[in-house]
């Protein structure tokens, strides 16, 4: 169990340099001017500067040194750069091991001791000392001794650090660097740097960006093919500006700390028009920001360009040009579902047909089409909009999630009715979502007739292409968990990718869809009825010519569009065996 820090005040009473009523005034004009106590003690003379040093140091935990009595190293400017000397009053002792011994002066200055990690990339051995003794050494004994072309020195020294810092790939840490060198309260500084992280994310073809508070930093990751890749830190100083940077951006209230807030960014980036939906979410260290990248070019990809295999590209048309019922798409959060029904909804976007869609966010708009953007706060949910839609004849109806009963039950009656209808559920295979509609509620005979066919899909990451080489090697555990025999690695070769810059040297490089597809037969139809558990509808579509997710993977295995393990990691395994390690 942590120790707890004694109160400055205690430490003070306790070694009997300032009486209990004279410590006990100066706490009630602390609080009520906004000072710290030290500060307030010494304004009032109870204590000098040196005995206010030695119980800080004592409060801390630290070594408290007399200046005086201490050999400051002869060339301290080239320890510690000036600026940072002069800025945050601060002195070397000496450097061991990369570890540097520092005379400061207030513990608390977390901004300072944030600068010199990044600038001298060194760990810190903080020592106390009296404040204005520091400052009167770096005025008399330090400053003078510096030559006047310091500056263009110091300013050479940083911009040649954050160049190495740039060229070894931490763009933002460089960027970072040079706004703390300048410390000039410019805004300019911080705006380049949201500029900076956004525009790297575009570039780096990212889905979200995470800014994440830590205790001692803030960490910046981008999720790249549905994996996050920490990038780079920013000192923990920055959080404040970079937080309040992105709340004004997206529309947010900054003042407003306490609870989760969502808002939206358009930028222009390479002059395509980018929207970007920012949630914020208080935590310990301060406010978790994310930004989802909605690109445009994501949903304009065309149905063949899903990942389809030939058999199930040519049933999915068939399924998505049918006059009524619906067609259902599962899987988890980030699988595709959504980028899957706007290429349907596109392919069957002519003049011919009316579309209105029921989304919780609308992300993404389409010329031709009729969206509905829901807003609980007043009261204009998913049944309230569906109700109101089928009023407005369309031919065909999109419902961005089937989350309760009533919305089932409306999107039911609609296709019964004549619609064709399109909606996504959060199961793990497409045979469950069959028990899951009887579980909210709806009669077996109502979900046996209305539905004409189930997707399940998930993404998995293609291999880059830039550097494909043959795997001579794959891992056993992976063949296994799929099914495939290791004689396979004979008669076929494998692939993977070696990592290279283009792929940030993860070896994977874009995505592609796995598919489950069931079209509803009579069997189906009639286990549905008789309320038939998820084992017995998936025996019946297997016996149907359904292939699994894993069997669908497996098909890109041996084309070298993926790997084994990625399949293995994304695809819903029966009998999944955990990996050795």
């Amino acid at each position: 169990m942590t120790k707890q820090r004694m109160h400055l005040g205690e430490i003070l009473f306790k070694a009997g340099l300032v009486e209990k009523q004279a410590l006990i005034n100066a706490i009630k004009t602390a609080k009520s001017s906004n000072k710290r106590l030290g500060q307030v003690l010494l304004e009032l003379g109870l204590i000098n500067e040196d005995t206010l040093a030695k119980a800080i140091a004592k409060q801390f935990g630290l070594k408290y040194v007399d200046i005086e009595s201490v050999t400051i190293p002869p060339d301290a400017v080239k320890i510690i750069p000036e600026d940072l000397i002069k800025r945050y009053n601060i002195l070397p002792l000496s450097v061991n091991n990369g570890r540097l011994k520092l005379i400061i002066s207030d513990p608390m200055d977390l901004d300072m001791m944030d600068s010199v990690r990044l600038r001298l990339n060194k760990e810190l051995e903080c020592h106390i000392a009296n404040p204005k003794k520091i400052r009167e050494y770096i005025e008399t004994s330090l400053v003078d001794k510096v030559a006047a072309p310091e500056d263009d020195r110091l300013k050479h020294s940083i911009d040649a650090t954050a160049a190495e810092l740039a060229e070894a790939g931490h763009e933002l840490q460089a960027e970072a660097l040079r706004i703390q060198a300048a410390a000039d309260g410019d805004e300019g500084p911080i705006i380049r740097l949201v500029n900076l992280i956004i525009d790297t994310a575009y570039h780096m073809r990212a889905s979200d960006i995470h800014v994440e508070p830590m205790a001692d930093r803030v960490r910046i990751r981008y999720r790249v093919d549905g994996v996050c890749l920490e990038k780079d830190n920013i000192p923990k100083n920055m959080q404040a500006p970079l937080v309040a940077r992105l709340k004004i951006l997206s529309g947010m209230d900054i003042a407003e700390k306490r609870l989760p807030q969502d808002g939206r960014i358009k930028r222009n980036i390479a002059g395509t028009d980018i929207d970007f939906r920012v949630s914020s979410l208080p935590g310990v260290h301060g406010p978790s920001v994310v930004l989802r990248i909605l690109r445009p070019d994501a949903v304009n990809i065309g149905i063949e360009s899903l990942g389809f295999e030939q058999d199930n590209y040519e049933q999915f048309q068939q399924i998505i040009k049918r006059p009524n019922g619906i067609f259902l798409v599962t899987g988890p959060t980030g699988s595709g579902k959504t980028t899957t029904l706007y290429a349907a909804l596109q392919e069957l976007n002519k003049p011919d047909k009316k579309i209105i869609t029921a989304e919780d966010p609308v992300e993404y708009m389409f010329a031709g089409m009729n969206q509905c953007q829901v807003k609980e706060e007043i009261g204009l949910t998913f049944d309230i909009i569906l109700r109101s839609m089928l009023r407005q004849a369309p031919n065909i109806i999109l419902i961005g999630e089937i989350r309760d009963h009533d919305v089932a039950d409306i999107a039911i009656q609609a296709a019964l009715t004549g619609h064709l209808v399109f909606s996504t559920l959060h199961t793990n295979d497409a045979c469950s979502a069959i028990t899951r509609l009887i579980d909210m509620g709806v009669k077996p005979f109502l979900v046996a007739s209305s539905i004409q066919a189930i997707m399940a899909q998930r993404l998995i990451r293609v291999i880059c292409k830039k550097c494909k080489v043959v795997d001579e090697n794959p891992n056993p555990q992976h063949l296994r968990l799929l099914g495939i025999d290791p004689a396979e690695i004979k008669k076929r070769p494998f692939y993977k990718g070696a990592g290279c810059p283009a792929c940030h040297n993860t070896g994977y490089k874009g995505r592609l869809g796995i598919f489950e597809m069931v079209e509803m037969s009579p069997e189906l139809r009639e286990l549905a009825y008789k309320r038939a558990p998820t084992s017995e509808l998936r025996t019946a579509a297997k016996a149907g010519g359904m292939r699994t997710l894993a069997e669908d993977g497996v098909l890109k295995v041996f084309k070298g569009i993926s790997t084994a393990e990625e399949i293995s990691r994304n695809a819903q395994i029966e009998g999944i065996i955990e990996e050795q390690t």
